[in-house]
């Protein structure tokens, strides 16, 4: 008797938070309960309380409860016999729920640095419901511009920082940049410089009426290395694979550069000249032609200050920032290749190996006159443009004397 007037009056209590429909109102009738909670194998607790009236405005109301709670009927629940070890275990199983209607949005998840991680047993790393609350999930309003949520959930500093940058003032969300469920390392290959340039597409035009070489510097330097003039910058020297022009990547289980690098690091410190060359060759043990290189890139040392970029009228527009005997940019260096998940590794370098002849071939194709600090190249430079221009001028030089000497002979002849 008092089961059934608890559950009349929960019924009543449902029907006035305007549940979609009859059975709805039935599960409402206890879950609306604030506090209900379930307490699982490791001693945690589930939280079982669903607002009525959120879940009423939300998405998945026109569905009802059923059709993600498939498996519980009125007859068989509560299911006592269930044993759920834990929260995460029960998360990520009902992940399995949300691809029953959601798989394309899941396959895209699935290729995510975010997913990655989770395969790798990372217990924070953030699952579908991480993100979205099912019994309040609205319409392509996930994310909240005001907090930066879900996002600044694990991310608060970051989001902070970006909060004050020139795009989190004009209210841009954090998926225009790292899109919403493929979120993919923005470190790795081109994926920072795509996405801004996804945005700016008349960039490079725009910096080629100042910027000399600007194709090469929009190769070879990061957006942020200039629009966040506050910020330390270092040297990257990626492992890329010239055959497949892609960023060399570490494989899963076989941490070979890791273990060679660990092995040149015997006394401790940074790579020098010397153990990067050996690292290379080790690389191209079985390849002809270099077929894995360096290629460096001017990035920044934090990757929180990638988010505080500033109004263009602030970015830096000195060349002598960088190309000047000791600039800062140049004092740090790393070396790095693409991880299992994704993200970059890196090891540090010591600075030495951007002028050592030892590694001039390493980091040629990062070379500007001036730029690496590489003395042999920049004189090998001058000799090649003095011999581009005195070859012909030597031939221009030759033509002309030897037209001179023909008119004198043909001169005499005449006379």
């Amino acid at each position: 008797m008092a089961g059934a007037l608890f559950l009349g009056q929960g019924t009543a209590r449902a029907a006035g938070i305007a549940a979609s429909n009859k059975v709805d109102q039935q599960c409402l009738a206890c879950h609306s309960t604030a506090g209900m909670e379930k307490e699982l194998q490791n001693g945690e607790k589930l939280a079982l309380h669903v607002d009525g009236a959120k879940f009423a405005k939300s998405v998945h109301s026109m569905i009802g409860c059923a059709v993600c709670h498939g498996t519980v009927t009125l007859e068989n629940h509560p299911p006592s016999k269930t044993k759920i070890p834990g929260l995460r275990e029960y998360s990520i199983e009902r992940t399995k729920v949300c691809a029953s209607c959601h798989g394309e949005v899941l396959k895209l998840y699935q290729g995510s640095i975010h997913a990655a991680l989770v395969r790798e047993g990372n217990p924070v790393a953030p699952i579908c419901t991480d993100c979205h609350n099912p019994h309040t999930v609205m319409a392509k309003a996930a994310y909240d511009a005001a907090t930066g949520a879900p996002c600044s959930k694990c991310h608060g500093s970051v989001y902070d920082a970006y909060a004050g940058s020139v795009h989190g003032k004009a209210g841009l969300e954090c998926s225009n940049c790292h899109r919403a469920h493929d979120v993919s390392p923005a470190t790795t290959g081109d994926q920072l410089k795509n996405a801004c340039l996804g945005c700016h597409p008349d960039a490079l035009a725009a910096h080629e009426t100042w910027l000399p070489n600007a194709a090469q510097h929009f190769e070879t330097v990061s957006c942020p290395a200039c629009h966040a003039p506050g910020a330390k910058r270092k040297v990257d020297l990626r492992l890329y694979d010239n055959v497949t022009k892609q960023s060399v990547a570490e494989k899963e289980g076989v941490p070979q550069f890791d273990n060679w690098v660990r092995s040149a690091k015997v006394k401790g410190g940074d790579l020098d000249a010397m153990a990067l060359y050996s690292l290379l060759r080790e690389f191209n043990r079985d390849a002809t032609d270099n077929k894995t290189t360096l290629r460096g890139r001017l990035e920044l040392i934090k990757g929180i200050d990638a988010h505080r970029l500033t109004a263009k009228s602030q970015a830096i527009r000195d060349c002598a920032k960088c190309h000047q005997q000791g600039a800062d940019a140049f004092q740090s260096v790393t070396v790095s290749i693409v991880g299992p998940d994704g993200r970059p590794v890196r090891y540090g370098a010591k600075p030495e190996v951007l002028h050592s002849i030892v590694s001039m071939d390493s980091v040629s194709g990062f070379y500007a006159i001036g730029g690496t600090r590489i003395k042999l190249l920049d004189w090998l430079l001058v000799l090649a443009v003095m011999g581009g221009i005195g070859a012909p001028i030597g031939h221009m030089t030759v033509r002309w004397l030897f037209k001179k000497y023909a008119k004198k002979i043909s001169g005499k002849e005449d006379s």
